[in-house]
C-alpha cells in the first residue's frame, strides 16, 4: 500500500491526457503520468515519489502501437516489455529488455516507464541510442518528433506536461549485428552491475552502457577509441575507459573499481564478436 491517496484518471486520447495534466497542474495536485506504475509503487512506499493525481496512459491507442510503418518500426510507450520480447521485431532491444527484472515484473514494466524512470539503469534506452531512433513526444505545445540522441542527456528531457508517445527505428538498424551483455554480482534477477549494448553500422561499432555511471549513455568519444583499428584491442579498451562521461558508480551493488574491472574484461569480447560480423 502507498502511504498517500491519489485520484486516478485513464484518458483514451492524447489530447485528453495533455488537457488533464494542465488542469490538474493548475490545481497543484502534482499530477504524474504513468504507463506501468511499478516505479510509483516502489518509490512511493519509501517516500521517494508522491502525487495526488495519476494519469494512466495505457488506454491511449497511439501509446500501444507495435508495427512496421514504411521503413520504421514504431513502438508505443505503453507496451509491456514482455510484448516487445514476444514479437522480437528489434532483436537487440529484445535481448536487452529481457534482462530487466523478472518475467512477472516485465509484464507490468512498460517501454516508456523504463526509459523515463528515476532509477539510473533504464537499460531499454540503450538500443535506441545506438539506432539513432526518433521519439514522438506530446505536451501543451503539441506533438514533436526529435532524435533520441538530441533529447536524451542522462535522461529524457521532457518539459512539464509532456510525455513519451512512441519511438521509431529505421529498419536497417533492426537487422544490424549486435551484442547485449548484462553482468550481475549476485543472482540472475538481481540489480545489474553493467549492461553493455553494441551494434555495428557502416563498419563502425557503436556502444551504449547502463549501470556504469549514474545514467545510461552512448559516448562518441568512447566509440572513437574502440574503433581505432590501428592499435591493439587492449589499448583501445584502455583509451575508451579514459573517455567515460562521468565518475563510475560506487555502491552496494559493486565498487567503482570492480565495475571498471568488469567492463575492461567485457569490451574485448564485444569487439571480437562484432569486428568480424558482416554488415
Amino acid at each position: 500500500m502507498l502511504p498517500f491517496d491519489f485520484d486516478y484518471y485513464k484518458p483514451v486520447t492524447l489530447k485528453e491526457a495533455v488537457d488533464l495534466y494542465q488542469t490538474l497542474d493548475r490545481q497543484r495536485t502534482q499530477p504524474m503520468f504513468i504507463s506501468g506504475g511499478t516505479e510509483l509503487i516502489t518509490l512511493g512506499r519509501i517516500n521517494l515519489a508522491y502525487t495526488e493525481a495519476v494519469i494512466d496512459l495505457k488506454d491511449i491507442a497511439e501509446c500501444k502501437v507495435m508495427q512496421m510503418s514504411g521503413e520504421h518500426l514504431v513502438l508505443g510507450s505503453a507496451l509491456p516489455l514482455t510484448k516487445i520480447e514476444e514479437a522480437n521485431l528489434f532483436p537487440l532491444l529484445t535481448q536487452t529488455s529481457r534482462e530487466v527484472a523478472d518475467h512477472t515484473a516485465r509484464e507490468k514494466i512498460t517501454l516508456g516507464g523504463n526509459i523515463c524512470a528515476q532509477i539510473f539503469y533504464r537499460e531499454t534506452v540503450l538500443p535506441f541510442l545506438l539506432a539513432d531512433s526518433q521519439v514522438v513526444i506530446i505536451g501543451p505545445e503539441g506533438i514533436k518528433v526529435v532524435s533520441i540522441n538530441d533529447i536524451f542527456r542522462e535522461k529524457l528531457l521532457l518539459k512539464r506536461g509532456e510525455f513519451l508517445v512512441q519511438i521509431a527505428t529505421e529498419r536497417h538498424y533492426l537487422e544490424a549485428p549486435y551484442v547485449s551483455i548484462k553482468r550481475r554480482q549476485q543472482w540472475d534477477t538481481g540489480y545489474p552491475l553493467i549492461t553493455v549494448a553494441a551494434l555495428k553500422k557502416d563498419n563502425e561499432i557503436r556502444l551504449a552502457l547502463s549501470g556504469l555511471c549514474p545514467f545510461p549513455f552512448r559516448s562518441k568519444s568512447v566509440e572513437a577509441s574502440l574503433n581505432n583499428w590501428d592499435i591493439p584491442i587492449s589499448q583501445r579498451v584502455g583509451r575508451a575507459l579514459e573517455e567515460l562521461p562521468s565518475s563510475i558508480l560506487d555502491d552496494v551493488e559493486g565498487s567503482a573499481e570492480y565495475r571498471k574491472f568488469v567492463l575492461r574484461n567485457l569490451l574485448p569480447d564485444v569487439l571480437e564478436a562484432l569486428e568480424g560480423a558482416e554488415v
